[in-house]
């Protein structure tokens, strides 16, 4: 990586930045790999299961424009510690209620949308301190963040079998606590004055095309790894029979494929275009999901497809954020918004989806193909208007 970069920006609120959304995924995603226990517990329909690990997404999607005007008002580091305590609180309140219906898992899912929703806050944190050439690597390696939800399908599942999976509400809230010190003694909000959002912003911004395809792009990338992320212990669990433990161990390691290529996807964008990234993920999302549907030889290519799929997710939600400042540099904050928001719900859209098609179905191949038919429709559009962002953006862009 290159030296200027080190030098170019605050390094600890870098980390802070990445440690608070890691933690905030993790925990954003836990009823993910809670879901078959939980399921059971509740006497939950894949339908319903679906509904309920999707809940989250949908949540985080649509409090990340509140969240990033908060930023603005009271500075990033201030929403990030308020979000973090509120998110906390939840957590501790469902570990000493309990949760013994639908509805109440619900409502925890929704509390833990504040959690997604730290989305808002991290990135333009950690960005704000890097110039334009330096963007695609910093919001990555922020990004990267989203590296939590291995941590929840590695350990949510096994907890949940040693103490069971309300206790695990209790235990996540140790290394919250933590994390929560970590960012309140170093993060530090940039100097200078950033204009405060208000919600005619999102409005004007709407009426732009680009805002339109970038929403678009991201709801794809991220709304696939978030989504897939959220779905697969339920899928692995109903197509292969794997238990709880096995699925979730198989989740990790395609969602660790993702949150390691987020960073790489922006570090490449950076050097050979954000524009040629993005149709590279898409024609081989495409392929890989297209293949998964047919489930062509068992769990263990069922998992390879899945890992090379999300490996391919991971590096395009670098790509879409290495372009974003370049096209959006004076409105980074009301983008990231509406780019985050429309990436939840299409992670949300994605998750619930998968679990309504399978009850009706009885299987998840069309929801896969469906899945890859809109990925194609994602390169054909961005073909299509590559040229025209080449010639007209302005020459402060880097590499598109």
């Amino acid at each position: 990586m290159d030296r200027s970069f080190w030098r170019s920006g605050h390094t600890p609120t870098l980390f802070s930045a990445f440690l608070y959304f890691d933690l905030s995924f993790m925990v954003w995603y836990l009823l993910g790999p809670l879901q078959v226990q939980m399921a059971a517990a509740l006497s939950l329909g894949t339908q319903q299961r679906g509904l309920m690990v999707a809940t989250p997404i949908l949540a985080g999607a649509i409090l990340r424009l509140f969240m990033g005007m908060l930023s603005d008002r009271i500075g990033a580091k201030r929403a990030g510690l308020l979000g973090q305590i509120i998110v906390i609180l939840a957590l501790a309140g469902a570990w000493q209620i309990g949760v013994h219906s639908f509805e109440q898992a619900l409502l925890l899912g929704a509390f833990l949308g504040v959690a997604g929703a730290s989305f808002a806050v991290a990135l333009p944190l950690a960005s704000r301190w890097y110039p334009p050439q330096h963007q695609g690597t910093a919001m990555g390696i922020a990004g990267a963040g989203n590296s939590g939800t291995v941590l929840a399908a590695l350990f949510a599942p096994v907890l949940a079998a040693a103490f069971g999976w309300q206790n695990v509400f209790g235990l996540a809230v140790l290394p919250l606590l933590l994390v929560l010190l970590v960012y309140w003694k170093l993060a530090k909000d940039a100097p200078g004055e950033f204009k405060h959002k208000h919600w005619a912003d999102y409005g004007r911004m709407l009426g732009s095309r680009d805002a339109w395809w970038f929403m678009f792009f991201y709801a794809l990338t991220f709304g696939g790894f978030s989504g897939f992320a959220s779905a697969l212990p339920g899928f692995f669990h109903d197509q292969f029979g794997f238990d709880p433990k096995l699925a979730g161990w198989a989740t990790a390691a395609c969602v660790m494929a993702g949150s390691v290529m987020r960073p790489i996807g922006g570090v490449l964008a950076d050097k050979v275009g954000g524009t040629r990234t993005l149709l590279a993920v898409y024609a081989a999302v495409t392929l890989l999901i297209g293949l998964a549907g047919f489930s062509p030889a068992g769990p263990v290519v069922e998992i390879l497809l899945f890992v090379a799929a999300m490996l391919c997710l991971g590096a395009g939600n670098g790509a879409v954020f290495q372009l974003v400042p370049q096209r959006f540099g004076a409105e980074i904050g009301v983008m990231t918004g509406l780019i985050g928001m429309a990436g939840g719900v299409g992670g949300f859209a994605l998750a619930a989806s998968l679990g309504a098609i399978k009850q009706a179905t009885g299987d998840y191949a069309a929801g896969l193909w469906l899945f890859a038919c809109l990925t194609a429709l994602a390169w054909v559009s961005l073909s299509s208007v590559k040229q025209r962002w080449r010639s007209s953006w302005t020459a402060a862009v880097v590499r598109v």
